[in-house]
């Protein structure tokens, strides 16, 4: 019994973990890595394992930096089963039809761009649309939480809520090999506590072995009922100063919350009447269709709102852009406008051209309301970069900028080390966390055995 570690290894990006016991192999998610052109190039690396060998991957979310590699993993040889609750299956396969899509657009540009150099390449995707389209048929069983599968002889898969996003899920794996036996649970991301839509993370059972993620293992998220106070003041300030407010918004999960908000705001009188809000992102619209059809996932008071027939996540003036040409035509509107567009740490999509035409207004807002990991550029913009490049241009940054943590949707290192306990582990493996984070979070735990394992390492079981 062993695991190897394919990604999100002393780094925040690219989960990606793979489990060998009673002559199985099983990995848990294969997702992008995201920042700078290095961890772009690193997508396209060789896992450090072959494709064609995994018997059975299990999903614990839809996020791109969990399930992104998907439709590569199927491209290399990938053909076993594919396991994850019903909203991440859904979700996984609108986000990797996006991301394939994006990849076969900037393409398109490379090419283009390169027929004019001697001696470059062709700018291929990494995978293609149909790459997608066919990972998504090894999607397989359905997990449902708390209820065991048995993958093989000796190995079996029980999901527990994870309370990250929509679907998302903890997992325990009951390893038997040899006449020894091991439960090893990985963590996948742990939600905040507290969030205005979902349920709280499940208590986890008890374990040998917790493989865990640390995101924010070194610090306390400021309550969320606060941190939606001061989005309401933001606001509330840029539309006095005339200007728009522009919210990097990620797709899943942070784009539900943030309607939900906003509509809580406009019932009670905390954002005014006149405000239009424009979701400006074709997958945040279609993930926002799939959250409606799971409500059996969110807090009481919301799933009441379904079923008494009332939409939490509709709202006056409201507009959904879906197409290019009313994503342009927002960028004409002066002030008084909440513009949501992805990605979250702004490194492609819609919202760059947003920020193009707002950073430099003194009487904008940019609202930062989730993580962004270093290179990209959310994060230099939050770290006070005075000027930045986006699509080769320099734009000054003269908006007012706000990060308001209480939106994460990832657990605090209270919460974090509350999880944990309950675990009771021997051993405990971190992942998903920058180095440093990690180390402060390893002296927390205190004297459990505890590993930090460097990309491409193995630990015996």
């Amino acid at each position: 019994m062993k695991i190897s570690f394919h990604g999100a290894d002393r780094d925040v990006t690219g989960s990606c973990h793979l489990v060998e016991a009673a002559g199985k192999r099983i990995l848990i998610d294969c997702g992008f890595f995201q920042g700078g052109r290095e961890l772009e190039d690193e997508n396209a690396a060789p896992f450090g394992f072959d494709a064609a060998s995994i018997d059975v991957m299990l999903l614990t979310h839809a996020h791109l930096d969990h399930c992104g590699r998907v439709p590569l993993l199927h491209k290399r040889g990938f053909r076993g089963e594919i396991i994850a609750t019903a909203a991440t299956r859904e979700l996984a396969r609108v986000v990797m039809l996006d991301a394939a899509h994006l990849q076969e657009e900037e393409a398109r540009r490379t090419a283009r761009r390169n027929a004019r150099r001697p001696e470059s390449g062709d700018g291929a995707p990494l995978y293609t649309t149909l790459d997608a389209l066919d990972s998504c048929d090894a999607f397989g069983r359905v997990a449902a939480y708390g209820q065991a599968i048995a993958l093989a002889p000796g190995v079996a898969a029980t999901f527990f809520d994870a309370g990250h996003i929509l679907g998302s899920a903890s997992i325990l794996l009951e390893l038997e090999e040899g006449g020894r036996k091991r439960r090893v649970l990985f963590s996948g991301d742990l939600g905040n506590a507290g969030r205005p839509l979902l349920r709280p993370p499940a208590d986890p059972p008890e374990v040998d072995v917790v493989v865990m993620e640390t995101t924010y293992g070194d610090r306390l998220h400021k309550p969320i009922a606060p941190s939606i106070e001061e989005l309401y003041q933001a606001i509330g300030a840029a539309f006095q100063r005339g200007g728009n407010v522009v919210i990097p918004t990620f797709a899943l999960e942070r784009a539900q919350e943030l309607l939900y908000v906003l509509r809580q705001g406009r019932d009670r009188n905390r954002l005014p009447p006149t405000m239009q809000v424009f979701l400006d992102s074709p997958m945040a619209i279609t993930a926002t269709e799939i959250y409606r059809r799971h409500p059996e996932g969110y807090e009481p008071e919301v799933a009441d709102l379904f079923r008494d027939g009332r939409d939490p996540f509709a709202l006056p003036g409201l507009h959904l852009a879906r197409e290019s040409a009313d994503s342009m035509a927002i960028n004409r509107i002066a002030g008084g406008a909440v513009i949501m567009a992805g990605s979250g740490m702004a490194t492609g999509g819609r919202i760059r051209h947003h920020l193009r035409h707002n950073l430099w207004r003194a009487d904008a807002a940019v609202v930062f309301v989730g993580f962004a990991a270093k290179g990209t550029l959310a994060r230099q913009i939050i770290d006070g970069a005075k000027q930045v490049e986006i699509f080769g241009e320099t734009i000054a940054v003269r908006a007012e900028v706000h990060t308001i943590n209480g939106f994460s949707a990832h657990a605090d290192q209270a919460e974090l080390l509350a999880w944990h306990a309950h675990t009771h582990a021997e051993r405990t493996i971190l992942v998903h966390g920058d180095a440093d984070v990690m180390r402060v979070f390893a002296e927390k735990l205190g004297g459990a055995k505890i590993e930090i394992p460097a990309l491409g390492d193995t630990i015996d079981l």
